[in-house]
């Protein structure tokens, strides 16, 4: 990969320094320490545990890499985060990690950083054109949704039974869940209902509370995340409906709880720890011309009753 001028200048000064010194990470907008040999600018995409565990795994891997990190989060709004980025910029950072809202949003996002110089590595999701990109931590999203339709189509074994989805924000992390659960479900399960929650448990448990209203007869439900799926499990709960299953994605650390309580029947863990530190190690590896994988891929591990024992760490301690 070929640096940018003021790329190679920052990695001679890193090699020069027998130590990057990182005194502290700021909230949003802002970073401290002394180090401006490496520095990140980490653009977060929301405001769900995901996303804080994201960004603590990004500045506590950042720290150890001796990188300073800036930090913002577009709070899933794809002109936010476009600012966000602007601002990014102005700052001169060697790099830009980005948690996108909308990969759609992404070109404008891209060209603006490669305009300036700086170069972009994305988490979670990529980019049809990785020309365009440092690198990406990618999770396999359409995957992961497969992963729980696999589940529901063993645990109905071949028997009609009745679906209901409650997506999250519209953008590229919920159709891509989503689009990957409805494309491996069998031809058995009926998808009956599918609305947004919007990555928000008040507003899931609203439409949990009228799906289920509309439909008593519902056998499993698809939950874009483990907050929201908390959420639906108390709406099923005080209609009558405990029978319903819940399958879902993140493996957080009360998501496991819930799969091991038998709350929740299956989540999908993909760590936000090793999304974070992937992102960190491989974008100041690639800034360093090392041999490191431009498209690394997250693992995930459909976590059932059993196997609780076999979840990856999910947040930063």
């Amino acid at each position: 990969m070929r640096l940018t001028p003021r790329s190679r200048q920052a990695l001679f000064a890193a090699v020069a320094t027998s130590t990057l010194v990182l005194s502290g990470c700021g909230g949003d907008g802002e970073g401290t320490g002394s180090s401006k040999d490496l520095s990140l600018g980490f653009v977060n995409g929301g405001d769900t545990h995901f996303h804080s565990c994201l960004q603590k795994a990004v500045q506590q891997t950042a720290k150890t890499e001796g990188a300073e990190v800036y930090t913002a989060n577009s709070h899933q709004n794809a002109g936010t985060e476009l600012s966000n980025i602007e601002d990014m910029i102005s700052r001169n950072v060697s790099a830009l990690i980005v948690q996108t809202v909308n990969v759609d949003a992404l070109k404008g996002d891209i060209a603006k950083a490669k305009a300036a110089g700086i170069p972009i590595y994305l988490t979670s999701v990529s980019t049809s054109d990785v020309d365009d990109i440092l690198g990406a931590a990618v999770v396999n999203l359409k995957k992961v949704g497969a992963l729980d339709a696999g589940w529901i189509e063993q645990d109905a074994a071949g028997e009609d039974v009745n679906v209901g989805i409650v997506a999250g924000a519209p953008g590229a992390a919920s159709e891509l869940l989503v689009g990957g659960f409805k494309d491996a479900l069998p031809a058995t399960a009926k998808v009956v209902a599918n609305q947004p929650g919007m990555f928000n448990p008040a507003k899931a448990q609203e439409v949990a509370e009228n799906m289920i209203q509309a439909h008593p007869d519902l056998d499993y439900a698809f939950v874009a995340n483990e907050e929201m799926a908390f959420a639906v499990r108390k709406a099923f709960d005080a209609a009558g409906a405990k029978d319903v299953k819940i399958v879902t994605v993140n493996g957080t650390e009360d998501g496991i709880a819930a799969v091991k309580a038998g709350t929740i029947s299956a989540t999908v863990a993909n760590s936000a720890l090793t999304i974070g530190q992937t992102a960190v190690r491989n974008a100041v590896g690639l800034l360093g011309d090392k041999k490191v994988d431009k498209i690394a891929n997250i693992p995930l591990v459909l976590v059932t009753k059993d196997n609780v024992t076999e979840a990856p760490q999910y947040c930063p301690k």
